[in-house]
């Protein structure tokens, strides 16, 4: 029943993320109404919310259900909350705080039963400091809040994420699901990904495209607009990449020391874990992890 503020880049997966909210919740069977607060022009955006009743402007022809409304005893979405107008958001405050809307030109008080979710790129804090977001709504919004990492922070989910937009993709195009060579999956490590998921999950659907019936090429990957390196990038000593390597070196070594150096099988490392049995292979020559030789001689 708590109001969810998430918070990340641009294609971090924010509306996905909303979606599993609302279906994991006790009200998974009501709606889930989604309102991108950016693309609504700011004087249609109330009526958008609220509803209006007819004759409350020119061009009111008719009664009009807001989307609040329509979320009754379900989950509303609010992506963008950054982009709400500052004139619109005592409004919805107020409508946080008790849970009851008026529709644009009435004057009745309409009860509403809504879980809010809201999602934004944007920086709130910064911008309460600057006054172009109510410092009292932001608290009102994220009394649970969601940071999604960008995908250069989390490239050891590439692999997972490449073969699950190959099978995707593959099944949209009416095509086998091609081979992810070892080279391809070194160059998307490689890349910066300033579009995260959305980008990779494009990136993919066009080696697809191209690949046909053979395994996927290698695809050119422009390069970041900015020469300065960005937070997280590569694997430089004491970056948080280079921390998350070491993490997930122990890990696996950790499961391989488990299961006796099994890799494949329902008891193996890569069933325990949850991933396939390449993936596992390809992260443990990036992470440079090798079985012990046990013909060596230990000092």
């Amino acid at each position: 029943e708590t109001t969810v503020l998430i918070q990340g880049e641009t294609g971090t997966g924010k509306e996905r993320i909303a979606r599993a909210i609302h279906e994991l919740s006790t009200r998974r069977g009501g709606p889930l109404v989604k309102v991108n607060c950016a693309a609504i022009p700011a004087g249609l955006l109330e009526s958008e919310l609220m509803g209006h009743e007819r004759g409350a402007f020119t061009g009111a022809l008719a009664q009009r259900i807001g989307k609040f409304e329509l979320a009754h005893r379900g989950t509303i979405f609010l992506d963008e909350i950054g982009d709400l107008p500052i004139a619109l958001q005592p409004k919805l405050l107020r409508l946080l705080q008790e849970r009851e809307l008026e529709r644009v030109g009435g004057s009745r008080t309409i009860p509403i039963d809504v879980r809010v979710v809201a999602a934004t790129h944007r920086d709130l804090r910064a911008m309460t400091a600057e006054r172009t977001f109510r410092e009292d709504l932001f608290y009102r919004l994220s009394v649970f809040p969601v940071t999604l990492p960008p995908l250069r922070d989390r490239i050891d989910d590439i692999p997972g994420l490449v073969h699950h937009f190959v099978g995707e993709a593959s099944v949209r195009l009416g095509r086998r699901p091609a081979a992810v060579p070892d080279a391809v999956l070194a160059v998307l490590l490689g890349h910066d990904w300033p579009g995260n998921i959305r980008e990779l999950q494009n990136v993919v659907e066009r080696m697809v495209i191209l690949a046909g019936d053979q395994a996927l090429a290698a695809p050119s990957l422009p390069r970041p607009a900015s020469a300065e390196p960005r937070p997280g990038v590569g694997l430089r000593a004491g970056s948080r990449s280079d921390g998350m390597a070491d993490v997930s070196r122990a890990h696996i070594l950790r499961v391989l020391e488990e299961t006796n150096w099994v890799v494949a099988g329902p008891r193996g490392a890569a069933a325990r874990l949850a991933m396939k049995r390449t993936t596992l292979a390809f992260r443990m020559k990036k992470l440079g992890i090798v079985r012990p030789d046990s013909r060596r001689v230990q000092d």
